[in-house]
């Protein structure tokens, strides 16, 4: 028997609801089952529900095997035992499962001997960095079992997670190949350009590695975090023009910047790409590195110090030529390039010198201001009776202010005016060198600003997905954490170009959505909350459905 609602239309167009009791009867006669209405309670409004309620009250005392009185402040007899966080899992598994993550390390786990549910490990490791970062450890003994709702992490044991980054990083080759062309297919991202940039990741610990070079990771190197006491590991990162993580690499403490390429453009070129542009900042920037770039056709846009080399300084820089406005996605009128080209024939090589006028006059005015309280320290040191007073060593040895010094023979110090002039000749411009001949100028100069979404990623990996601190100490444990984080960078990217806005809002909004246990006479049941208005368009931005209200019954 069941409760069900009928209505009937008067004649005025109005409609009446009316509650009836029924119950399906099986028709010997017609060979169907047939509705059969036991009882009618009326019309439908508050007075009927509420003696719906008192009766539904009634028998349920009256069944309830126990015994066990109801609560007066609980007509309906059920508990809320737990709640935890539902929405932000939820949708990051709908991502998963959307970049064929979740069916690619399933179909790598069945041709191995491992059995277990390694890839619900791996997912968990990845979903927490994404929600709420941890040690492995934390994450399997608070974070899976009170703070999400997740009822496979039942089958889950600590050692599967380790397993699991020790599986992850034997098949990292294959599966970041996979996903490299599943996410040009889904999301129909630009592959034609590659963008690389490195960070340093440190450790608290005392010694370095010893051992192989594959083994000794943790080594003391030029640090990016300015911890140049802790041994690190460098960590290299591709990424494509819509800021998505594609590939990442972990080399030893003490490598530098420029002798990654070999090892990149060779992982690279192993895809099998139609044409790839490989895009790098000044730290790449070598001729041995530029020659194996442009080996078998490659093509490279790099950024060049301005001051370090010759021909930059008196070639490009002093050539006369009217810039061009470049037309900025923001709309801002503050990029001008103009093209250069050194030499003729098959050894020219093509510069874009890129200008900013409001960085110009920026680096004007902190150049005037550090110039006078220079000043002002050389007119107290000419007035010291010190010969040689420390403060003039500290000035010339400073990094503010040394560059704009020379010492006279005498011993006093003086401004330099022609270093003042030659550092006004680069305010607001950087320099680009190039082999594509196919893009122009003002596509360079675009095309290197995209690294800035690398900067981006890296200080999204070291503060929201908080990358360090790493507990590992084995190396390939070490390459499968970084890995992981990355991983999660690439599903917090998704979602950030889905929705327009940051992370930290729409895991704040996902996280609204709370999956709620009730204990009652009959048994356990867990449904969702009500969604809220930020969490459903939220939900749409990213083309996902809502989650089902009922969870599991029983």
């Amino acid at each position: 028997m069941y409760l069900r609602t009928t209505k009937r239309r008067n004649q005025n167009g109005t409609e009446v609801s009316y509650f009836q009791l029924a119950e399906n009867v099986w028709s010997k006669k017609h060979k169907r089952s047939e509705v059969q209405v036991a009882y009618n309670f009326g019309r439908v409004d508050a007075g009927a529900e509420e003696k719906l309620r008192k009766l539904a009250t009634s028998i349920l005392k009256k069944l309830n095997s126990d015994g066990a009185r109801l609560q007066d402040d609980d007509p309906e007899g059920f508990a809320l035992r737990s709640a935890h966080s539902y929405g932000g899992i939820y949708a990051l598994e709908r991502l998963w499962e959307k970049l064929g993550l979740k069916s690619a390390l399933l179909g790598k786990l069945r041709k191995t001997k491992h059995s277990a549910p390694l890839e619900r490990a791996l997912f968990l490791m990845v979903a927490n960095r994404c929600l709420a970062p941890s040690s492995k450890l934390y994450c399997f003994e608070q974070w899976m079992a009170e703070d999400i709702y997740f009822p496979e992490a039942q089958k889950l044991k600590l050692h599967h997670f380790y397993r699991a980054l020790d599986f992850l990083e034997e098949c990292k080759p294959e599966l970041e190949k996979e996903l490299f062309f599943k996410i040009a297919d889904l999301f129909n991202v630009d592959v034609e350009l590659i963008f690389y940039d490195t960070t340093s990741v440190h450790f608290e610990v005392d010694d370095e590695d010893e051992g192989d070079d594959d083994d000794a990771l943790r080594q003391r190197g030029h640090s990016k975090n300015g911890r140049q006491d802790a041994p690190q590991v460098v960590v290299g990162l591709a990424m494509t023009r819509d800021g998505l993580p594609v590939r990442s690499w972990v080399f030893p403490g003490n490598t530098v910047d420029s002798s990654t390429v070999n090892q990149v453009k060779a992982d690279l070129r192993d895809w099998n790409l139609t044409r790839c542009v490989f895009v790098g900042d000044a730290g790449m920037v070598s001729e041995a590195n530029l020659r194996e770039l442009a080996l078998g056709g490659g093509r490279y846009v790099v950024g060049n110090p301005l001051r370090r080399e010759l021909e930059i300084r008196d070639e490009v820089l002093s050539r006369k030529g009217r810039y061009a406005d470049v037309e900025t996605p923001n709309g801002r009128d503050n990029l001008k390039v103009k093209e250069v080209w050194v030499e003729e024939g098959e050894r020219r090589r093509r510069y874009i010198v890129c200008f900013n006028p409001q960085e110009a006059t920026r680096q004007a005015e902190h150049r005037a201001m550090l110039l006078e309280q220079l000043q002002t320290e050389l007119d107290a040191l000419a007035s010291s009776p010190d010969d040689h007073p420390k403060r003039a060593c500290q000035l010339l040895a400073s990094r503010r202010y040394g560059k704009y010094l020379r010492k006279l023979k005498d011993g006093r110090l003086k401004v330099c005016q022609a270093s003042v002039k030659d550092a006004a000749r680069t305010d607001g411009k950087w320099v680009i060198r190039t082999n594509d001949d196919s893009l122009t100028p003002e596509d360079l100069a675009l095309t290197y600003k995209h690294l800035l979404d690398t900067e981006c990623a890296w200080r999204q990996m070291k503060s929201v997905l908080k990358v360090r601190p790493v507990y590992h100490w084995n190396a390939d444990r070490i390459r499968a954490h970084v890995t992981v984080c990355v991983l999660a960078l690439l599903l917090v990217r998704i979602a950030e170009n889905a929705c327009g806005q940051t992370w930290r809002t729409i895991r704040d909004s996902l996280q609204l959505q709370k999956a709620v246990v009730f204990s009652g006479p009959s048994g356990d049941f867990t449904r969702t909350t009500e969604l809220r208005p930020e969490t459903q368009k939220t939900l749409q931005s990213l083309g996902f459905e809502p989650p089902k209200q009922l969870l599991t019954v029983g």
